[in-house]
């Protein structure tokens, strides 16, 4: 199986512009990704450019930190599945999340699940591992993704910042325990997808041999060309 098919090509940076988007589905169509993913006022664009092709358009709602409500989030995902979006991939509330109130998290899951499922589209719920402080919070967040009808756990918005000890920010991203971690708290029903920090093929192998079977990366000409043999340099940000 190609692992460039398990791609979601990233076009999520504040600064990426339509010009960007329209070159990202070129790209995306030509090496055939799963979907591309971009910001909400992208999706009709998107579908637009992939339209007759197999990559599918998928966008990010409550990105990137979680902490618009659940009304706000269900707007938001009733526009993208109206303007094409066919996959979406929801930030739980974080600060619900560490403060242990799991019945809105819960109830927040599935508002967007339900919607996007009646517009004809799957649901990845991103938990931003690299805030959580511990792995109970990570596995209770697989439970109620899998409770509330999620497609995919998601590891991170690739936005996700941690203060280094130079006092510099640094991204946080996908993490082989993570991975292990969110595999097992799943049943097979759902799946995983790992981003953040995904640049190059022998990163996308990595993790796929864990079981992750999507990946959230803007590294994609880098990883096709690894998937050919031939030598490329590490790209994207995401």
């Amino acid at each position: 199986m190609s692992i460039v098919a398990l791609i979601d090509h990233a076009v999520l940076q504040p600064t990426q512009t339509d010009a960007d988007l329209r070159e990202a589905c070129k790209l995306c169509v030509e090496v055939g990704t799963a979907s591309v993913c971009v910001k909400p006022s992208m999706v009709a664009l998107t579908a637009e450019l992939l339209a007759g092709s197999k990559v599918v358009p998928s966008t990010v709602i409550g990105f990137p930190h979680g902490g618009t409500t659940t009304g706000a989030k269900v707007c938001e995902t009733e526009i993208a599945v109206a303007q094409g979006a066919r996959e979406v991939d929801m930030v739980v509330n974080i600060g619900r999340a560490l403060a242990g109130d799991w019945q809105y998290v819960e109830d927040d899951i599935r508002a967007v699940v339900e919607v996007a499922r009646a517009g004809g589209a799957i649901t990845k719920v991103i938990f931003e591992c690299g805030l959580l402080p511990n792995d109970d919070v990570k596995r209770r967040l697989c439970e109620l993704s899998e409770a509330a009808g999620a497609a995919f756990v998601k590891t991170s918005t690739g936005f996700g910042m941690v203060k280094g000890d130079n006092g510099g920010m640094i991204a946080t991203g996908a993490t082989e325990h993570d991975i292990r971690l969110m595999r097992a708290a799943c049943s097979p029903a759902v799946e995983v997808k790992a981003s953040g920090g995904i640049r190059t093929f022998a990163d996308a192998q990595k993790f796929v041999a864990l079981g992750v079977t999507r990946l959230g990366t803007s590294g994609t000409a880098a990883i096709a060309a690894g998937e050919r043999g031939e030598t490329a340099q590490a790209g994207g940000a995401y």
